[in-house]
C-alpha cells in the first residue's frame, strides 16, 4: 500500500531509530498474539496494541522485528507495515476500503489488453481469460474486455458482485486484499490469490505480463528491479495474511 522506497542513504540510515530492544517475542492476549519487545507491548504509530489473530503470524512478526540490526529500517519490515496499517487505518473504515476494492474493480488491468501486438495479446489471454472466467464463474462477475487504453465501461452488476466477495473480509485480510489489489492493477487478482486460486508466483507474474513483454524487447533497468523486489516483499506479506486459518 506504500510506494517503494528510494535507495537508502548512509544519511538515511543515521536518522532512522536505533534497535532499542534485545529480544521480540509473541504472547498470548485476549486480544490475540501481541508482539513484545523485552516483554514491553509493542504499539502502533497510533499508539494501538501490535496484535496479530494467530500465532504463525505473530512468529513471522517478530522475525521481521528480530532481523533489525543497529537500527529500524521500516522498507525490510512489509508484515508489520500490513499489520499496522490495519489497525491504524482499516479498522474502523472497512466499508469505505472495501469500496475502494470494488472500485479498482471497474478498471482491472485484466481488461486492458495490448492493441496490435499478437504476441502480447496472446500472452495476455491465455493467463488473464481464465481468471475471468473464475470470477463469472465463483461470484457472478463479468466483465468487458477491450484492446487498447481507452476506458470501457464494466456491467451495471459487476460491482454489487464484487461487493458481495469483499464483504466477508475483515480489517487485516481486508488491508491485505487492498494491498494485493493496488500492488497488481488488478481486484480480480488479488480475490484469486486470497481464494487460492492461483499462488502469489503465479498472480505476480500475470501481473507483469506487460512489463516483461518490455524488458525481454528492450532490456531491463536496475532501478526498476528493485521496485519491483520491494513490491514483492509487499505482496508477500498481503499473500501471507491472507492465507492464514484462524487459530493456526
Amino acid at each position: 500500500m506504500t510506494e517503494p522506497p528510494k535507495p537508502r542513504s548512509q544519511a538515511h540510515a543515521r536518522q532512522l531509530p536505533r534497535r532499542f530492544y534485545t529480544s521480540a517475542t509473541v504472547e498470548t492476549t485476549q486480544a490475540g498474539f501481541a508482539l513484545r519487545l523485552d516483554g514491553r507491548t509493542a504499539r502502533t504509530p497510533a499508539k494501538r496494541e501490535l496484535v496479530v489473530p494467530t500465532a504463525s503470524l505473530g512468529a513471522a512478526l517478530a522475525a521481521e522485528w528480530a532481523r533489525q540490526t543497529d537500527v529500524i529500517d521500516p522498507t525490510t519490515m512489509p508484515l508489520t507495515r500490513l499489520v499496522t496499517t490495519a489497525i491504524d487505518a482499516v479498522t474502523g473504515r472497512e466499508d469505505l476500503v472495501r469500496a475502494e476494492i470494488v472500485k479498482y474493480a471497474g478498471t482491472d488491468m485484466l481488461c486492458y489488453r495490448a492493441d496490435g501486438l499478437d504476441g502480447l495479446v496472446q500472452r495476455q489471454a491465455a493467463a488473464w481469460d481464465p481468471l475471468l472466467a473464475w470470477a463469472h464463474k465463483v461470484f457472478g462477475a463479468s466483465f468487458v474486455v477491450t484492446h487498447g487504453l481507452v476506458h470501457v465501461a464494466q456491467p451495471a452488476q459487476t460491482a454489487g458482485k464484487i461487493a458481495t466477495a469483499v464483504a466477508a473480509f475483515d480489517a487485516l485480510p481486508l488491508a491485505a486484499l487492498h494491498s494485493l489489489t493496488t500492488l497488481t492493477g488488478s481486484t480480480v487478482l488479488a480475490l484469486a490469490v486470497a481464494h487460492g486460486q492461483v499462488d502469489l508466483a503465479t498472480a505476480w507474474t500475470a501481473a507483469h505480463i506487460d512489463e516483461d513483454w518490455q524488458i525481454e524487447k528492450w532490456g531491463g533497468d536496475a532501478e526498476a528491479e528493485v521496485r519491483r523486489a520491494y513490491r514483492l516483499g509487499e505482496a508477500t506479506a498481503a499473500s501471507l495474511v491472507l492465507h492464514q486459518p484462524m487459530g493456526a
